[in-house]
């Protein structure tokens, strides 16, 4: 039997489709059509725990972000969990996702993260410490990336701003990702992109004001999700907190399940 096939039995089971009318309600139909194409479109997810498959396309859903991985806003990562020897998938919210669920709040005003080239930063404020910048005005696309920033400011007039150097990020990947270690995975494939969502998660997770959409973004990223919880892949550094959080979340989300174990494991991502 095909790896495709068992995912397609999966989602038709009667049983399947009680439970994501029940969870997704009117939105169910939509889910079945999106997350079917995502799956017969990319072999490696087809080699993945359905449940893994559909508990990821269900946050997202939750979230109101597409599933479309070209639009850059969710993706769903297959993984190999080595300890219980099976390919699952791993649900990752891009940096366009953590804007949209900003912007959502209706308290930001502006937000923003982009990359920096050399020669833009001009100074730093002697009182705030914070970097000064200005866009180079010719062939700024040839210059070096030298950094990120990330900024947002709210309604009310609070802003924040940080800046991570390249070399910062790159330490920071190969410090929390297995496999940016091996030479493969997001981080390699598109380290702008995931450079990007590590400064705006980062800032928004360390200085602004969170909505409920917002922490649960915030815990289920980079998580694999199944009947009994969640749990986290590469070296998280806050895994503790997101467990306990996951766990209370998990409880209010999906109240048919009982008991949601938290577990971390040791799993490497296959090359895509």
């Amino acid at each position: 039997m095909s790896s495709l096939t068992v995912f397609n039995q999966t989602i038709t089971n009667p049983r399947t489709q009680d439970y994501l009318a029940q969870v997704l309600g009117e939105k169910k139909a939509s889910f079945v059509n999106n997350i079917t194409a995502l799956v017969s479109n990319s072999a490696n997810l087809q080699e993945c725990d359905p449940v893994t498959i559909l508990y990821a396309g269900i946050k997202a859903t939750a979230l109101d972000l597409p599933l479309d991985s070209n639009l850059g806003f969710t993706y769903v990562i297959p993984f190999k969990d080595n300890r219980a020897q099976k390919t699952v998938a791993q649900f990752q919210i891009g940096y366009k996702g953590f804007i949209q669920l900003a912007m959502r709040s209706g308290q930001f005003k502006t937000i923003n993260v982009r990359d920096v080239r050399d020669g833009e930063i001009t100074g730093e404020d002697f009182v705030s410490g914070e970097l000064q910048f200005e866009m180079l005005k010719e062939n700024r696309e040839n210059a070096p990336i030298i950094g990120y920033v990330a900024y947002f400011k709210l309604l009310n007039g609070f802003e924040k701003m940080i800046y991570w150097t390249k070399s910062e990020l790159e330490a920071h990947g190969k410090n929390f990702s297995q496999t940016f270690k091996r030479g493969y995975g997001l981080w390699k494939d598109n380290f702008d992109a995931m450079a990007r969502k590590t400064a705006i998660k980062l800032l928004l997770s360390k200085y602004a004001p969170l909505s409920i959409e917002m922490q649960g973004a915030i815990t289920y990223d980079q998580s694999v999700i199944n009947e009994r919880g969640a749990t986290y892949q590469d070296n998280q550094a806050d895994s503790s907190e997101q467990n306990e959080k996951a766990g209370q979340i998990l409880e209010k989300a999906f109240g048919e399940i009982d008991d949601a174990e938290i577990v971390d494991v040791e799993q490497n991502e296959l090359s895509e």
